[in-house]
């Protein structure tokens, strides 16, 4: 079985902090709506360790995997509503090219 990339210590304490409540809303959920661990880990391809470990706001589980839970549970609207379209739509510009000095071009050979 493949190492975890990182540890939860090791992520912003705003984004554990959103996981931690996505796994609680996908427990309360999973219970309330009377779901077994393995029938809704069936139904989302996951292993049953893997479920768990989401509940418990595991960042080591994949985004999607917990999207396509709050999507299966019914509440992904209210745990992760879409985007504004003005943050990913629209005129981007030019790209973005650093300037010889901007990169560090005029600093000593690198090696």
């Amino acid at each position: 079985m493949p190492n975890k990339l990182s540890k939860a210590e090791n992520w912003p304490t705003l984004v554990q902090d959103r996981l931690t409540a996505w796994g609680k809303c996908i427990n309360t959920q999973r219970l309330r709506q009377r779901i077994a661990v393995a029938d809704l880990s069936a139904r989302l391809g996951i292993s049953r360790t893997t479920l768990l470990r989401m509940e418990k706001g595991d960042p080591g589980a994949g985004a999607g995997a917990y999207l396509t839970a709050l999507l299966a549970l019914g509440i992904i609207d209210q745990a992760a509503p879409a985007l504004p379209a003005a943050l990913w739509q629209g005129d981007y510009g030019q790209r973005v090219k650093l300037s010889r000095q901007e990169k560090g071009a005029d600093d000593a050979e690198y090696f």
